[in-house]
């Protein structure tokens, strides 16, 4: 699967915003028939985001379309309309467990899953869910930041300190199932150092990247998931360690000072997976 460090949502009924999505440098972008999408615009939505995906145009980036929930006028029909469309992948929003994931791929026979935990309940499923992500084709989990926060009643600070605990059960379910992980939007628009402190404070808990709200936000998104000049180094620096014949087929060796094992070897080779991409 691509890379995922900036998933960009654009309402589908906003043409032009799609039109300038397939220049920006995104990784992916999200067509929203949900949140973004007032209840008189669903349909137009709908139609002009099956349009997109198939006009096509958006290059590497990874094209995926949130649909609305199941439980809403309009879910059944998003998911009949994208059955035939090329789109990468269907956003789930407010998965409760499993079940909403079987009934999504039974429609569904082409595309991924992406599954939005964004309720409460949804937390408590993430085994459940986790579990379940290979036989439904479930490729990634991303958190719903507000909605949860709505759901659990909490009030977040700067450093969402009462989300943390499900922000980091979202990494664990996804990690367990070898899937990836996307953290919730960033509300402010315009407020740099606080992006900045969002999206490091995502890579830190082990996000593969952020779901954005605008285009602006995009490049501090890519910097903060992308590996630094210092980890590319270090990874270098392993990765030729193992491979001096004086070391091959070592468990554990010396290096810099430190012990480093074959654990610090595949974290090594999966930072260089991701240079020059």
């Amino acid at each position: 699967m691509t890379r995922l460090r900036s998933v960009l949502y654009m309402p589908a009924s906003n043409t032009r915003a799609i039109a300038k999505a397939r220049a920006l440098p995104c990784d992916a972008v999200m067509l929203d028939l949900e949140d973004a999408v007032a209840p008189e615009a669903k349909l137009e939505a709908r139609a002009a985001a099956v349009a997109a995906v198939r006009e096509g145009g958006f290059g590497s980036r990874a094209v995926a379309v949130r649909v609305n929930g199941h439980d809403t006028p309009w879910g059944a029909n998003d998911l009949a309309a994208l059955a035939d469309v090329p789109v990468a992948a269907v956003v789930l929003p407010k998965v409760n467990g499993p079940a909403d994931l079987v009934a999504a791929r039974a429609v569904l026979p082409g595309p991924a899953l992406w599954a939005m935990v964004e309720t409460c309940a949804g937390v408590l499923a993430l085994p459940a869910i986790a579990a379940a992500a290979h036989a439904v084709g479930l490729e990634v989990l991303i958190a719903g930041t507000n909605d949860l926060a709505k759901d659990m009643r909490c009030r977040p600070d700067a450093m969402r300190m009462p989300l943390l605990p499900a922000l980091s059960q979202v990494v664990i379910a996804a990690r367990a199932s070898g899937i990836a992980a996307l953290d919730g939007v960033f509300n402010g628009l315009g407020d740099v150092d606080g992006l900045t402190t969002a999206c490091r404070q995502g890579a830190m808990l082990g996000f593969d990247g952020k779901t954005l709200i605008h285009p602006d936000q995009i490049d501090i998104a890519n910097a903060a998931f992308s590996p630094t000049a210092a980890e590319i180094a270090w990874a270098r620096t392993v990765a030729e360690a193992f491979a001096d014949p004086i070391t091959a087929g070592k468990g554990a060796i010396r290096l810099d000072g430190a012990m480093v094992e074959l654990l610090h070897l595949a974290e090594a080779e999966r930072i260089l997976s991701l240079v020059d991409e």
